[in-house]
């Protein structure tokens, strides 16, 4: 492979460092707001009771993870959250293949399909309660519910729009539908696939905290609600700040694997 030209190599540094500044400032933006708000806390400028400080979340995680007691609610919420994952993917998946395959059904459960995405899931997880139980598998499909419509949509508008004329070559070379979907509307639909899955991602955590509030003995979300009644507000905001963090976590491994498909 050749050398990169002088005005390659150029652009290329150009792009790094433009790169390097975004993370940068990214970082710099959440240094002083944590700065601001301990800050804040400490010369009474905000009520650290109601909002706590940092200093405070940190000293709340460090003491529960001397106890163990975190890692119970931590790994408890992410395995949920990774079997709620799993299950959108695949049957949404398979949901959207079916539906492509056979056009007519497609049309008959299209507007369910969108009904069912547009309902607020928080108001379904009451009825799961009652219909499954509080268990850990109620939560799970309190999360599969949260994404798996809007999954099954937006993987089959992507199969519509595959390109046409692809479509009809493998017409004109004698295949039929499973030809189709596996020389030309997967492949085409791989980049579709995984950013839906990113989105699920989110979503299925979501979901799973909804179901934790209403019916767990166990998880962040059960954390969360625990200490909204005991009023110990830094214990729920190290519940939200560990949320954000599993989020980021698990949309970073997505992207990397996305980065690697797509190569």
């Amino acid at each position: 492979m050749p050398e990169p030209s002088y005005y390659q190599q150029l652009f290329l540094r150009r792009i790094k460092r433009e790169k390097q500044l975004i993370v940068l400032w990214r970082t710099a933006v959440f240094l002083l707001f944590l700065l601001i708000w301990e800050c804040s806390a400490r010369y009474g400028l905000i009520d650290s009771f109601i909002f706590s400080s940092p200093s405070l979340i940190w000293k709340s995680f460090m003491e529960m993870c001397r106890d163990l007691s975190i890692f119970s609610h931590l790994g408890i919420t992410v395995t949920e959250t990774l079997i709620s994952f799993f299950i959108v993917v695949i049957l949404g998946a398979g949901l959207a293949v079916l539906l492509w395959c056979f056009p007519r059904l497609a049309q008959v459960t299209e507007p369910y399909l969108v009904i069912l995405n547009s309902l607020p899931k928080s108001a379904l997880a009451p009825l799961l309660i009652v219909w499954l139980g509080a268990n850990e598998r109620t939560i799970i499909v309190s999360g599969v519910s949260v994404a798996i419509f809007g999954s099954v949509l937006n993987l089959y508008a992507g199969f519509q729009n595959t390109d046409p004329d692809k479509l009809k070559l493998i017409e004109t070379l004698g295949g039929g539908k499973k030809e189709k979907f596996q020389k030309i509307i997967l492949p085409s639909s791989l980049p579709l696939l995984l950013s839906v899955m990113k989105v699920n991602i989110g979503l299925c955590l979501v979901g799973v905290i909804i179901g934790e509030f209403i019916g767990a003995r166990q998880g962040l979300g059960y954390l969360i609600i625990y200490s909204s009644q005991t009023f110990k507000l830094t214990w729920v905001l190290m519940s939200i700040t560990l949320l954000c963090i599993i989020a980021l976590i698990l949309y970073g491994i997505l992207g990397l694997i996305e980065r690697y498909v797509t190569k």
